[in-house]
């Protein structure tokens, strides 16, 4: 598999040699438009965006599920928080609409173990 560096220099080298079009060189090497202007524009492909995942979502909501965790440790076993529970309980005093149930699993998860 050759690199988008690669990609770009061959892209701007049909284009400087040949004269494609932008659709014609996108057909040709199998890519978007996009991509193809993109090289025309910079011989260096543009940097990554950092992925953003969902856990962000999950700040305003980790006090009330540290202080539901905390609580569980002087409970007995079988009346601990499950993560289903956590969810529940955030979705109906909060208003946590917007949060999933393996983005409270993976925090509670590692909380817990704490």
């Amino acid at each position: 598999m050759e690199s988008r560096v690669e990609l770009f220099a061959q892209i701007r080298r049909d284009a400087r040699v040949e004269g494609l079009s932008v659709r014609a060189l996108a057909a040709r090497h199998k890519v978007h438009r996009r991509t193809v202007r993109q090289a025309l524009e910079s011989a260096a492909p543009p940097e990554r965006k950092p992925r953003r995942g969902v856990a962000w979502r999950l700040e305003p909501f980790k006090p009330a599920i540290d202080a539901m965790l905390v609580e569980d440790t002087t409970a007995p076993r079988k009346q601990r928080h499950t993560a289903r529970r956590i969810l529940a309980r955030l979705i109906e005093e909060h208003g946590a609409e917007e949060l999933s149930y393996s983005t409270v699993r993976d925090y509670v998860r590692v909380r817990r173990a704490r």
